[in-house]
């Protein structure tokens, strides 16, 4: 890793003391699924992959949950630690590569990837989108930068936008796959809002959660220029061992398709 990350590596969204309490939580829910109080089968995703069966979302027609619920980290820049993007201009956006505003300007580099995220309502077993609502998305840069945070990007702001899903309860982001950064596998942060204006006003979050990218795509992102630091922390992980992932990952596992060459297309569905 660069300079930026090798001076506090383990403070990276937040380690065991931020993730025990949401592990925990999410443990007590499974034994009560074993015996039978709560339901946990996943929705299938509207997008179906056309990669491996390792980079399928899970999913089944018996039911729906909610998606887990996750650590935001250290770095959420929702006015939770520290600064909050979310209530200046120009953060409700499809495209989060560049940075906005008067004092950023700088644009992240690396593999473009599409992120999209379709929000529905559990309660109604995934088949109904909810409409209005807002999605607030973040992810650390092709360094394992996050920017507002990490030195050297504190004054910029790209990797994080909003945006209002449309009618059939979906968002897209465009973005660059984020880099993998030693103790974390690779990942993208979300919080969903019951509206847009609850998101810009940093109010009312309703569910924080995060996406997990599958081994073969990382794999082959990382093996092109400008990653190669995510190359050997990649090979001292794997998602069943990692602190958030390692005790359910099959709802939060995106479905992806395109190579790295031409960029990849992330899909899941969240239910809230």
């Amino acid at each position: 890793m660069n300079g930026r990350h090798d001076q506090n590596p383990p403070e990276h969204d937040g380690g065991l003391s931020h993730d025990l309490p949401v592990l925990a939580r999410r443990r007590m829910i499974r034994l009560m699924a074993g015996a039978s109080l709560v339901p946990l089968v996943g929705c299938t995703s509207q997008e179906k992959p056309s990669a491996s069966p390792s980079s399928a979302a899970g999913s089944s027609s018996a039911g729906c949950a909610e998606i887990p619920e996750e650590t935001a980290g250290p770095f959420p820049g929702d006015g939770s630690n520290g600064v909050n993007v979310l209530k200046e201009s120009g953060v409700v956006r499809s495209d989060i590569t560049r940075s906005f505003g008067d004092s950023a300007g700088g644009t992240a580099e690396g593999v473009p990837l599409t992120i999209t995220l379709t929000v529905v309502d559990a309660a109604s077993g995934c088949g109904t989108p909810k409409k209005g609502a807002a999605v607030y998305i973040w992810h650390c840069d092709r360094e394992g930068a996050y920017s507002l945070y990490s030195e050297g990007v504190t004054e910029e702001n790209y990797l994080r936008g909003v945006q209002q899903t449309d009618e059939k309860g979906r968002v897209t982001f465009t973005t660059v796959f984020p880099g993998c950064y030693p103790g974390r596998w690779p990942h993208a942060h979300f919080e969903v809002y019951g509206s847009l204006a609850d998101a810009t006003a940093a109010t009312s979050i309703t569910n924080t959660s995060q996406l997990a990218f599958p081994q073969d795509v990382c794999d082959a992102v990382y093996a092109t220029e400008g990653y190669g630091d995510s190359v050997r922390n990649l090979s001292s992980l794997s998602l069943e061992d990692d602190g958030v992932f390692a005790d359910g990952h099959e709802r939060q596992l995106a479905a992806m398709t395109g190579s790295a060459r031409d960029g990849y297309t992330a899909a899941l569905t969240v239910p809230v």
